[in-house]
């Protein structure tokens, strides 16, 4: 066994995320080494031989062999069916091109691995669809070549099939001994091809191809760089107005602003903005510099809630903004920046003092560019929601959302607004698109188990507080601040707890 500690197993993983993309943390190097050991003990190589060998010109068919080895191929039949749903129900009769007098609808599922998927969205197609299914164009790709070769060979086993409703098992698969055999049909409504997704390739990227694209369970093990690369790629191959679907526990958040986020069949995914959407953010350079705002730097190492720093860090952070900007703009900073430095302190101040108004009127004597920053949309809306002010709290939560529709923070304050407002469903929405952004928020949890319990419903509001109570024990000090209305951790986890008691948890 290799030393963790050592050279090679490192060098391997920086050679896998150059070329497959893939990320992997200290966590899994010993995995990594015995990857290393295994294929250089098969080629009759010393490790640093065999690495050499790697980073030369022609590895190919070794590259083949680690995909094998270092992607996760796991998948079955309509899994995620509600993403399912929303794809023959909203996406594929809304596609751009269903509009054409002549359809002709291309599909893309990247990281196919077997092909459950796309021969999944074939077979529904088939049977919710049928007016679409002669003009809908299935493309399947992924690295893995073993799982390929199963995906064009059709043939399944029992496990693959475990959410396969009884009926589509009977249209279209035929018993063969323990398999179950695809039919020819379905087999033939998909493409399948090798495609390494970290890379480059005109072909299969080519501009507005696809109408809809499945990419789902790719970006979690992507490196950041390569993730945001693939991001793009997505989007430059998918027609304005088409429509992306990821995996559950992936987001675009820092990733890109050119999708609206869609809800609905109880799952989330993306419709990309049209031309003119996005035009218009690049030709205005208020809403560029708002959305490189909204994405601090620090994201890609770091989750959300650390991006609600300490009042110091984030008052730095905009009197250095400010500064740049002057001097880009070419002339000299005044006091502005120093100023709402200063301003910003003392609002931070106030609102750990929960003297909310006066937070309120001194933020708004901030120069107009400072009150557009995102960060101070956020507590701009923050403040009003504590105040009561929630017409205004909810005009502010939405013009930030205009600026970054991704924005968790934003989303949970539109569903207190929206639950005052007699609006149940609509805070749901807002508290689940909260949630789906940032698992690790507490706050929309413990909102969700709150109405739960006011509508009677124990076992949702078990679930959700308990949830909540985990959350609150680890959640960051200024979330804590910005969103907790007044109340600190212990309080909060206070009120969770007698809550989770009367819904009749922690027994």
């Amino acid at each position: 066994m290799i030393e963790c500690g050592c050279a090679e197993p490192h060098r391997f993983r920086g050679w896998i995320a150059r070329r497959m993309g893939l990320s992997f943390d200290d966590s899994k190097l010993e995995f990594l080494s015995e990857v290393l050991m295994r294929r250089a003990e098969q080629r009759g190589l010393e490790l640093d031989c065999y690495l050499d060998r790697l980073e030369g010109a022609d590895t190919d068919s070794e590259l083949q062999g680690l995909a094998v080895e270092l992607t996760v191929p796991e998948t079955y039949f309509f899994r995620h069916i509600e993403q399912l749903h929303a794809f023959v129900d909203v996406a594929l009769p809304n596609a751009p091109a269903a509009q054409a007098p002549v359809r002709k609808i291309n599909v893309l599922c990247a990281g196919c691995a077997s092909g459950e998927e796309p021969y999944s969205l074939a077979i529904l197609v088939r049977e919710r669809c049928p007016e679409f299914a002669s003009g809908v164009a299935i493309r399947a790709v992924d690295i893995n070549t073993a799982m390929l070769c199963k995906a064009a060979r059709g043939c399944y086993s029992t496990w693959a099939l475990r959410e396969t409703p009884s009926d589509a098992q009977r249209r279209w698969f035929r018993s063969v001994g323990r398999e179950f055999v695809l039919e020819e049909s379905i087999r033939a409504a998909v493409t399948f091809q090798e495609v390494n997704l970290a890379h480059e390739n005109a072909e299969l990227w080519r501009p507005e191809t696809y109408d809809v694209i499945f990419c789902r369970n790719v970006l979690m093990y992507f490196t950041q760089e390569n993730a945001q690369a693939l991001v793009t790629r997505l989007t430059r191959s998918l027609a304005p107005g088409g429509y992306l679907f990821l995996g559950h526990a992936e987001t675009l958040r820092g990733l890109s602003h050119n999708y609206h986020l869609c809800h609905s069949h109880g799952s989330f995914y993306y419709k990309r903005k049209d031309s003119l959407e996005v035009e218009h953010r690049e030709s205005n350079p208020a809403a560029g510099d708002a959305s490189r705002a909204a994405v601090p730097d620090s994201f890609c190492t770091k989750n959300w809630l650390e991006t609600i720093q300490s009042a110091s860090d984030r008052i730095q952070a905009l009197t250095e903004r400010s500064a740049v900007d002057s001097a880009q703009r070419g002339r000299p900073g005044r006091d502005s920046a120093p100023q709402t430095a200063t301003q910003l302190r003392f609002v931070w101040d106030l609102l750990k003092e929960e003297r909310f108004p006066d937070a309120l009127d001194l933020l708004g004597r901030l120069s107009a560019g400072s009150a557009e920053d995102p960060d101070i949309l956020l507590l701009r809306a923050a403040l009003l929601t504590h105040s009561g002010q929630l017409d205004a709290a909810e005009s502010v939560s939405a013009q930030l959302l205009e600026r970054d529709e991704l924005n968790a923070g934003a989303h949970y304050l539109l569903a207190l607004c929206r639950e005052s407002a007699g609006d149940r469903q609509g805070a749901l929405n807002h508290d689940r698109a909260a949630i789906y952004l940032d698992a690790s928020f507490a706050m929309p949890r413990l909102h969700l188990g709150l109405m739960a319990r006011r509508a009677g419903d124990a076992e949702g509001a078990r679930r959700e507080l308990g949830e909540a109570l985990l959350l609150l024990r680890r959640e960051d000090v200024s979330r804590l601040l910005l969103f907790g209305g007044g109340f600190g951790r212990e309080a909060l986890i206070a009120l969770c707890r007698a809550e989770l008691l009367s819904a009749g948890g922690l027994t």
